[in-house]
C-alpha cells in the first residue's frame, strides 16, 4: 500500500489574526478575544499576549492580572466563518479529501494530488502562500505520512512555519516526543503515565502493549501505537459526531440543588433544539457536567438508550456530591452517540516493529 501524504494546516491565532488584519490599531498590542464580564474566558489571543502567559480558555480576570494592558475584543463569528470558508476553498484547489477539525485547522490528504509534481511539501507551501496572498493571514503546516505526525509537526515551527517529516524520519521524530503532545493525553492521563515512569514515546517503546493496556485500559494500545508513529486513520471528509453538549457559565456561583435544577431547565429547550438537528444519531449515554468555583470539574454519565430528560436531575445530584459542598460556576448537559466501529482506533490491528 502506497504511503499517504498528509498535510495538517493550522492557522496562527486565527480569531485574533482576523481582528488584527481588520483593525490595524490592534496589530502591535496584546489582544484576546473574549467577553468583558467577570465570568468570561478568553477564546484565543495573539502572540504578544502569549508572551505574558495569557492562553486560550483562561478567565479574563486572570488574563488581565498577567497582562494589565491586554485589549479585550468581542468575537465576530461571521468574520471568522467567512475567512474559514475562503481557506477551505483554497484547500479544495488541491484535494477533495479535507477533514476540518475546526474553523482554523484541517487535515488534507494530497496523496493523489498532481500539483507541484505531487510534492506534499510544495503543496503545503503553496497553500500557505495563497492563504497569505488572498486573506492576509498566516498559517503553519505539518507534512507527514499520517495524521498524528502531521498534527504534531504543524506546531513545530509556529507561527507562519512548516515542518516536514518524511517516512524515514518518523521514528526519530517521535522518539523524544513528550507524551503530553499525543492528542487525548490530558493532565490526568499524563499524571498516571508519569507516575509509572512514562514521560516520552521512548519510555513507552521500552515497555509493551499489554503493560500499556493494563495501565490505561483501551487507550493504552493507542498510546503504544503513537509512540512508534503509527496512525492508520483515514482523512474523514464526513466526520461522525460522537457527542453533543451545551453548557452555561453562571453570573454568580450557586450551591443549592434547586438552583442548579432551574439552570438545567433553562438549558433544556436549546439542547433539544440542537438534538433535533442530529436526530438520525442514536443516543447511548447522557450526563451532567459541573465546574465548581475553584475551577475543578466533574461529569457524571449514565448509559442510556435514547434521551430521558428526567435523568438529568439524579445525575446532577451525583455531581454535586462530588463537589463536597463547593459552589457551582458552570453547568452543562451532554449526550453521547453510538460510535462507528470504523472510527475506533483501538479495534484496529496492532502491527509494530519487532
Amino acid at each position: 500500500m502506497a504511503l499517504k501524504k498528509i498535510i495538517h494546516v493550522d492557522m496562527d491565532c486565527f480569531y485574533a489574526a482576523v481582528e488584527m488584519r481588520d483593525n490595524p490599531e490592534l496589530a502591535n498590542i496584546p489582544i484576546a478575544i473574549g467577553g468583558t464580564g467577570p465570568r468570561s474566558v478568553t477564546a484565543t489571543c495573539n502572540y504578544l499576549a502569549r508572551e505574558y502567559g495569557v492562553r486560550s480558555a483562561m478567565p479574563v480576570g486572570r488574563a488581565l492580572q498577567l497582562c494589565p494592558h491586554l485589549k479585550l475584543v468581542s468575537g465576530r463569528m461571521s468574520a471568522y466563518k467567512e475567512a474559514s470558508d475562503h481557506i477551505r476553498e483554497i484547500f479544495s484547489r488541491y484535494t477533495d479529501k479535507i477533514e476540518p477539525l475546526s474553523l482554523d485547522e484541517a487535515y488534507l490528504d494530497v496523496t493523489d494530488c498532481t500539483e507541484c509534481n505531487g510534492s506534499a511539501t510544495l503543496i503545503a507551501e503553496k497553500i500557505r502562500a495563497e492563504i497569505y496572498q488572498e486573506l492576509n493571514l498566516t498559517a503553519s503546516a505539518g507534512v507527514a505520512p499520517n495524521k498524528f505526525i502531521a498534527k504534531i509537526a504543524s506546531d513545530e515551527n509556529k507561527p507562519n512555519g512548516q515542518c516536514v517529516v518524511p517516512p524515514n524520519k518518523v521514528s526519530d521524530f517521535v522518539e523524544s516526543l513528550p507524551l503530553k503532545k499525543i492528542p487525548g493525553v490530558g493532565p490526568k492521563t499524563l499524571e498516571k503515565l508519569q507516575a509509572r515512569g512514562f514521560y516520552t514515546c521512548a519510555d513507552v517503546r521500552a515497555s509493551d502493549v499489554n503493560t500499556m493496556e493494563k495501565l490505561m485500559g483501551k487507550f493504552g494500545p493507542a498510546i503504544y501505537k503513537r509512540a512508534f508513529g503509527i496512525d492508520n486513520r483515514e482523512v474523514e471528509t464526513a466526520r461522525i459526531r460522537k457527542s453533543l453538549a451545551i453548557e452555561t457559565t453562571l453570573a454568580k456561583d450557586i450551591n443549592d440543588k434547586s438552583s442548579c435544577v432551574a439552570v438545567i431547565e433553562t438549558l433544556l429547550p436549546k439542547f433539544l433544539t440542537r438534538l433535533d438537528k442530529v436526530k438520525d444519531l442514536t443516543i447511548v449515554r447522557q450526563g451532567v457536567k459541573i465546574k465548581f468555583a475553584d475551577f475543578t470539574q466533574t461529569t457524571v454519565e449514565q448509559s442510556q438508550d435514547g434521551l430521558d430528560t428526567s435523568l438529568f436531575e439524579p445525575l446532577l445530584a451525583q455531581a454535586l456530591i462530588r463537589g463536597n459542598g463547593k459552589k457551582v460556576r458552570l453547568i452543562g448537559l451532554t449526550v453521547g452517540f453510538k460510535p462507528s466501529d470504523s472510527n475506533d482506533i483501538d479495534k484496529a490491528q496492532l502491527t509494530l516493529p519487532l
